[in-house]
């Protein structure tokens, strides 16, 4: 592959003069059964993606601004949920996963859910007070228009596949997957497919440090590669990692954001989570991107993983094919599945977004900086306490 070559700019100016073809990442898919990767490269100039899952390393930085006395705020909560303050005077850090000390079902994500629709949310902070800093209480109710930031600010979200999940055992388990059947009765998986992201892009060509996302309804930034950021993952024929690999750290403007994009959730005993819409714009730049983006769900395929053993043994390899069909055969028997993410909202959201880039609203920038070619994630080590 190599003869066909287009550059940014040359599609950037296609799109200006209405010339560019844009297709949705499940419409590229279709095209997989008649055209080649050439014939794609010279029909097709971007392809659009989306995903809607539940992204549990989330949250979002507020600057609450001062009140007269100002305070320095220590310990903050919000609708009663603990948040972070100890990073100024009037800022705090909302986590998508904490959750009220007498409510498990309800936590930061509500509380981001809330203040993107235009809620009020009722604010109590506490403090020591200081001579720059007076001020040791206070409660009052906020809002998005009465604050002056409220930037969504994800460590890691996107995850480039991640394991369907069962469970060996004989008894339920609840779980970030969801709740797991005894005995192999149900399977569970968490990813788009053809239309998920980072699929599309599996060695980040054209997705870097400085991109712009599609983010909670809202055009933000990639910051930098998201936590656990794993290139070191076993791959198939098609260059698909078979288990979760790469990440992405994501920022946004919440203010500008939909609670169509954003939304809490919460898992039966396990907790509270926030489900975000992520899409991203990808420039056929060659024969090569034509052939990762017309990448189909049999094409993708993810490990089987028992939630009911110490360290989630791969049991299998499925296609998402296969999964979205409804049930699998695995050790002779069909077993139910089911996702945790939504296709149809991450279809809904790479066809929004292919309007958007059409109509010349969503920039198509090449990254700064790209992302690391090669990282592993490290487990923590457990070491005996040396302050004796």
């Amino acid at each position: 592959m190599g003869e066909i070559k287009k550059s940014w700019e040359e599609i950037n100016q296609r799109l200006a003069t209405g010339k560019a073809v844009v297709l949705t990442a499940e419409e590229t898919a279709e095209l997989a059964k008649t055209e080649s990767p050439e014939e794609v490269a010279k029909k097709v100039d971007v392809v659009t993606t989306g995903t809607f899952g539940a992204m549990c390393s989330s949250g979002m930085f507020i600057n609450f601004g001062h009140p007269e006395p100002p305070i320095r705020m220590e310990h903050i909560t919000l609708d009663g949920v603990p948040v972070f303050g100890g990073v100024a005077a009037v800022d705090a850090y909302i986590g998508a996963t904490e959750t009220h000390p007498d409510d498990g079902r309800f936590g930061g994500a509500h509380i981001i859910e809330k203040l993107i629709r235009g809620e009020e949310v009722y604010m109590e902070a506490h403090a020591k007070g200081t001579d720059c800093y007076p001020r040791k209480d206070i409660a009052t109710y906020i809002h998005k228009d009465r604050v002056n930031e409220m930037i969504l600010t994800n460590p890691r979200n996107a995850y480039q596949n991640y394991p369907a999940a069962t469970n060996s055992t004989h008894r339920t388990l609840y779980t970030y997957m969801g709740t797991l059947l005894p005995s192999y009765m149900n399977v569970n998986y968490s990813t788009s497919g053809c239309l998920s992201p980072l699929l599309n892009d599996p060695y980040l060509r054209t997705i870097g440090i400085g991109s712009p996302v599609f983010l909670g309804g809202a055009i933000g930034s990639v910051a930098w590669n998201g936590t656990q950021f794993n290139t070191e993952k076993p791959v198939n024929d098609r260059g698909i990692p078979l288990s979760n690999a790469r990440t992405l750290m994501l920022v946004g403007n919440a203010k500008e954001m939909s609670a169509d994009w954003i939304r809490a959730g919460y898992y039966k005993k396990y907790g509270v989570t926030m489900y975000v819409g992520v899409g991203f714009a990808i420039p056929v730049l060659d024969e090569d991107m034509a052939y990762r983006v017309m990448i189909r769900n049999e094409d993708i395929e993810t490990s089987l993983c028992d939630y009911g053993v110490e360290g989630h043994p791969t049991l299998a390899k499925v296609n998402y094919r296969d999964l979205m069909s409804g049930t699998i055969e695995f050790r002779g028997k069909r077993i139910r599945t089911a996702p945790l993410s939504s296709y149809r909202r991450a279809r809904l959201l790479a066809e929004q977004l292919k309007q958007l880039v059409l109509q010349g609203k969503f920039p198509l920038t090449a990254p700064a900086r790209p992302l690391p070619e090669h990282s592993r994630v490290q487990g923590l080590s457990i070491i005996r306490d040396r302050r004796a």
